[in-house]
């Protein structure tokens, strides 16, 4: 079919032609060029999977017979079919029916919206309006008006450059720990007794130390004191006491770390914290404790604010009350040891020979999942994550990690078996990102788009994903907007479609798609849309001369319709 530029349709009266009187059908038919109207969009456009039309029109006055009705129906037409929008009725001020009226001195103007489905054979067409007169029980089919070429489908050009997300290990080459201990002192005293350095807790760190105190991969960085003194005691006593228990804490984990053959510089490495009496700590465990008059001991203390009237009241309350003086001040005196040391797991080296080894069954998921991040071979990459499954059966993140090398090696089937696998062991946001992905390659939008808005926290793939579904079905803004952050050909052809050329070239030219054929070809289509001939035809030469079957494509493509001289 001839396509022709068609900016706004306006069909005007012929000049001298004025009618006088209500005429019939014939003269309906002889004057309906008088009709006027404005088409949105023209050319039509593919959006989603609908080619959409919009009308505004006019009836001149004096041309509406009174009793006449007329049946617009516009049609698609192209070759070896047609594809009809809905019909639409209208009626002179005296005909029967409830169509929309017209009166005759005046005419009226009308809006017309209506869509159907895309069909690839769309492409090449035509739109037609066909108008059908009807006065009493006659009819007459007027002469068919074109409306518009169509349709464009530059939409269509969206790629499936879905962004899958791995599961991430949480692999660490240095770990941060702690070792702790308790030392308590008997009332008034700092003294270490030797039963406390056989108390669980002191027996557990000095084998600690005895293991790794030298170890290659440790690295012993501090130990924090924090030494206390009960409150029974009058508060200069309390804060001397406190800080003397701090250094003999210092001292027996000193005298454990030169038994293990350990160096340490003691001023850096000890971090004293003499805290004085431990009121807080009273409370806390007098709340928990399963004294009988707990409540009411704690009202009584909480009413003074004075220290020294305070400590005159527990010890009065402890002399009173044996449960307090055997069961909540002993722990209140004591120094708090806190060992902090890193270890240094295995290096990189390691990690990735093992992996490819007969023992990677000696890794931790973590190890094994981070092994398979040092190489770039998908297939090695797929052999560690097979490895991870069949040790940490339980893991979802072997299956899913396998699923995403399937799916950028196009294996989509195999994928899918995979990413369902995986969220059978563990529902996470990335495992629906990746089904999503599978949905949408599978034609079902509406599922792809259930499982993505589930994938939140995944990361801004998800939103990625989300705006080539916007892409497809038409909402362009949408898709510019969740692909934020991103610079791809996508979003360029985002910007394209929501009417900004400029944000669209600079994007493309940003993009990893910029010099590929498709790239060329979407440049040209945005030098097209901003009247840019010079660089409409040097980027389809370079499109041509990556793909030359772009040629014929650009020869259809109405995006190119004043520009034939480029399209050569």
């Amino acid at each position: 079919m001839k396509h022709h530029n068609l900016k706004t349709i306006a069909l005007i009266a012929i000049a001298g032609v004025f009618i006088t009187a209500c005429g019939g059908l014939g003269k309906m038919a002889k004057y309906a060029d008088t009709i006027t109207y404005d088409l949105e969009p023209n050319p039509l456009i593919v959006s989603g999977d609908s080619v959409e039309i919009n009308i505004n029109g006019k009836f001149p006055g004096k041309y509406f017979n009174k009793k006449a009705m007329v049946e617009f129906t516009p049609k698609l037409e192209f070759e070896g079919g047609s594809a009809e929008y809905r019909t639409e009725t209208f009626q002179g001020v005296d005909a029967p029916g409830n169509a929309t009226v017209i009166p005759y001195e005046s005419g009226k103007t009308f809006t017309y919206v209506d869509k159907i489905a895309y069909d690839p054979e769309m492409k090449d067409s035509d739109l037609m309006l066909h108008i059908k007169g009807i006065l009493g029980n006659k009819s007459q089919d007027f002469e068919p008006y074109k409306l518009a070429d169509g349709v464009i489908t530059t939409p269509f050009m969206v790629m499936s450059d879905d962004k899958p997300v791995l599961g991430k290990d949480q692999f660490q080459q240095v770990t941060s720990h702690t070792a702790y201990a308790v030392i308590n002192y008997l009332v008034n005293s700092s003294v270490v007794r030797p039963s406390e350095l056989r108390t669980e807790d002191v027996k557990a760190l000095d084998a600690y130390l005895k293991e790794n105190g030298t170890a290659g991969d440790h690295n012993f960085n501090s130990a924090a004191i924090e030494a206390y003194a009960s409150p029974e005691g009058e508060i200069s006593l309390n804060e001397n006491l406190a800080s003397d228990r701090a250094k003999s804490a210092q001292r027996a984990v000193s005298n454990l770390m030169r038994k293990h053959k350990m160096k340490f510089d003691a001023d850096a490495f000890f971090q004293l914290k003499p805290k004085g009496e431990d009121w807080e700590g009273f409370k806390q465990k007098m709340k928990a404790s399963d004294i009988t008059d707990k409540e009411l001991i704690l009202r009584i203390l909480e009413m003074y604010s004075d220290n020294t009237k305070r400590e005159q009241e527990i010890r009065n309350l402890a002399a009173t009350y044996e449960e307090i003086a055997d069961k909540i001040l002993p722990e209140l005196r004591r120094s708090q040891i806190t060992v902090s040391y890193e270890i240094t797991g295995r290096t990189d080296e390691q990690i990735i020979a093992l992996a490819r080894s007969e023992n990677a069954d000696s890794l931790n998921v973590e190890e094994m999942l981070y092994a398979a991040t040092l190489t770039d071979d998908m297939n090695e990459q797929f052999s560690i994550y097979e490895k991870a499954s069949q040790t940490y059966s339980d893991d979802y993140r072997a299956y899913n990690n396998m699923g995403v090398i399937h799916l950028m090696k196009n294996e989509v089937s195999q994928a899918e078996t995979m990413f369902n696998k995986a969220l059978e062991k563990e529902e996470r946001p990335e495992v629906h990102n990746n089904i999503g992905i599978i949905k949408r390659l599978g034609g079902d939008r509406q599922a792809a788009m259930k499982h993505l808005e589930k994938a939140a926290g995944a990361g801004n793939e998800v939103n990625y994903n989300m705006g080539i579904i916007d892409i497809q079905n038409g909402k362009y803004a949408s898709a510019v907007q969740n692909m934020s952050g991103f610079s791809t050909f996508n979003k360029s052809l985002a910007y394209v479609l929501s009417g900004n050329n400029d944000a669209a070239m600079s994007t493309l030219n940003e993009s990893d798609q910029k010099d590929s054929a498709e790239g060329h070809y979407l440049k040209a289509v945005i030098a097209a849309r901003s009247n840019d001939a010079a660089t409409v035809g040097s980027s389809l030469k370079a499109a041509y001369a990556i793909d030359a079957s772009l040629k014929e494509k650009a020869a259809e493509d109405l995006e190119f319709r004043n520009f034939q001289n480029e399209i050569k």
